[in-house]
């Protein structure tokens, strides 16, 4: 099988703590025609004498642009036949760009890869969790509604003529959700988003309770904003999942069976039934979690996901829905 030349485009903004770790891990693939390309985002960190260390082209932008720009940059200054998007928090198996080059030489112009189950260097039980998530949601089906960056490979030409990345405004500046707006504008194209989970990157995460929540907030808040403007707020999509929509229902219909108990002596055993509908709806997420570490970490990431990850997301939701009735009632959004 012919080595196509195999672009690898990282954005960086202030990513010291993981691009050494990132950079090894793509120079120690056992695939051979590829160049890296860093684009720095007018980092303030030590980014760039990082880079510098690194036999990889570097772009410095000047001001901060965000993501998108980074990525699009990095496309225009490629010479690859194949373009791989990943991330400066994320490290490639050594196989990851001889599956990319396998994957793209059987006639597909665009594949994805997904997360590790288990995140690299020892990560405790939250970066788990979001690491065999992220991967189950994603792996789900061949032909995904979008591709997410963290991994993204696509024929270079396409890219090109597809004009790349939109700098999404949606909350006045970049938001997270520019790959899914670049799936769903390829996808009403024609072409086919081809999900791959042979092919996998290792992400850097290092959450604890907080920064896991936190991340719930800012995901499900982009993700409300941008599903209301697309009018899919309840499509099973990738990491906005019907597993986790499906969990914060009956997340709140449970409180309001608790609280309607307690309050009009409804019986508390009818609390029981919205858990048991998500215990079968959430049957294959928790299968993932058991198979990735085991029972206790099934029981303990299950009981996360329906007892304290839902209040985050529901959050997130409200936040969302706000901003976008106020963009509406502004005019910046129709």
């Amino acid at each position: 099988m012919k080595e196509k030349f195999i672009s690898v485009i990282i954005p960086n903004r202030n990513g010291s703590a993981t691009l050494e770790a990132c950079l090894e891990s793509v120079f120690a693939s056992d695939y051979s025609n590829f160049e890296v390309i860093v684009v720095d985002d007018a980092s303030t960190d030590a980014s760039v004498d990082i880079i510098k260390r690194y036999p990889c082209r570097l772009i410095k932008l000047e001001r901060q642009l965000g993501p998108s720009v980074a990525r699009n940059v990095g496309a225009k200054h490629s010479k690859g036949e194949v373009l791989l998007f990943i991330d400066a928090d994320c490290v490639l198996a050594r196989d990851t760009l001889k599956l990319v080059n396998r994957a793209m030489s059987n006639g597909y112009r665009i594949v994805g890869g997904t997360y590790t189950k288990i995140p690299p260097f020892s990560q405790g039980f939250f970066s788990t969790f979001q690491s065999v998530y992220v991967n189950y949601c994603e792996t789900k089906r061949e032909e995904a509604d979008y591709l997410a960056t963290h991994c993204l490979a696509i024929d270079a030409q396409l890219f090109k003529s597809s004009g790349g990345f939109v700098r999404d405004n949606l909350m006045g500046h970049t938001t997270s959700v520019e790959d899914v707006e670049f799936s769903h504008r390829l996808k009403r194209a024609g072409y086919k988003l081809r999900m791959d989970p042979r092919i996998q990157v290792g992400h850097i995460f290092n959450f604890n309770l907080l920064k896991s929540l936190r991340n719930a907030v800012r995901k499900s808040m982009y993700w409300t904003l941008y599903s209301l403007r697309n009018r899919d707020l309840l499509a099973d999509s990738g990491a906005a999942s019907a597993e986790l929509k499906v969990n914060v229902a009956m997340f709140f219909a449970t409180l309001a069976l608790l609280l309607s108990g307690a309050f009009f002596g409804t019986p508390l055993v009818l609390a029981i039934i919205p858990q048991l509908l998500n215990l079968y709806v959430s049957r294959n997420l928790i299968r993932s979690f058991y198979n990735a570490k085991g029972a206790g970490f099934a029981i303990a990431a299950t009981a996360y996901f329906f007892l304290v990850y839902p209040v985050a997301v529901a959050i997130g939701a409200a936040l969302g829905t706000g901003l976008y009735i106020l963009k509406v009632k502004l005019g910046v959004l129709r």
